[in-house]
């Protein structure tokens, strides 16, 4: 049983004392090796991988799971949500558009290939890429737009070798690469279906292209 209130009803609460962020990441551990170490995500991206909550399952963590699988938890907290997830969108976008925060999706699964056959992302990468992110030293950093997820890849990160930046240079065949990238991008499409009567036109078309290769 789980039940909310409003904060003053604590005789001792508090009101906030820090500022909003200015930087927001998403943690997604991605199994198929698919995502590079950081991407930067438009507003209205944000909000397509904030509905989609996308991770993965692996071998072994749960009953009948033999391989890895997608999962999406919308809002990356779906169980818990009293709500439509679209509502929950809805007050964080006004939040982006009100206080400008830059969103970061972040790869904390696997490079090179998928589980089995990649390795998992380094921490001291995935390090690396949180204090690039944190101290600006991305802000203002040249990036590519990937062709099927659409965000924007930084082209170097500091502490980080370059071969790890693009997955589809980690991976030893790119067309391998290229089908991944694919199947994940339908099986984000095919999640997000379900808001397609209920989401803005901008985020709906704010994901991947599976066709885009």
């Amino acid at each position: 049983t789980r039940a909310a209130y409003p904060l003053g009803f604590l005789d001792p609460a508090a009101g906030g004392s820090g500022a909003h962020p200015s930087r927001i990441l998403f943690l997604s551990a991605d199994a198929f090796g698919v995502l590079p170490p950081v991407a930067r995500l438009t507003r209205d991206q944000a909000l397509y991988w904030f509905l989609s909550g996308y991770t993965a399952k692996l071998a072994g963590t749960e009953l009948g799971v033999t391989s890895p699988q997608a999962t999406f938890s919308a809002c990356f907290a779906e169980p818990f949500l009293p709500l439509s997830p679209v509502r929950y969108a809805t007050l964080f976008g006004a939040r982006l558009d009100r206080h400008q925060p830059s969103v970061w999706l972040v790869n904390t699964g696997w490079a090179g290939g998928p589980y089995g056959v990649g390795e998992r992302m380094p921490i001291q990468v995935t390090r690396a890429a949180i204090a690039a992110i944190l101290d600006g030293s991305l802000d203002d950093a040249a990036m590519d737009r990937d062709p099927v997820f659409g965000f924007a890849v930084p082209r170097t990160i500091p502490g980080v070798s370059e071969s790890l930046v693009h997955p589809r240079q980690t991976w030893p065949d790119a067309s391998a690469y290229d089908a991944a990238a694919t199947r994940l991008a339908r099986d984000l499409e095919a999640n997000f279906a379900s808001f397609q009567d209920t989401a803005p036109v901008a985020i709906r078309t704010a994901g991947p292209r599976a066709d885009s290769r």
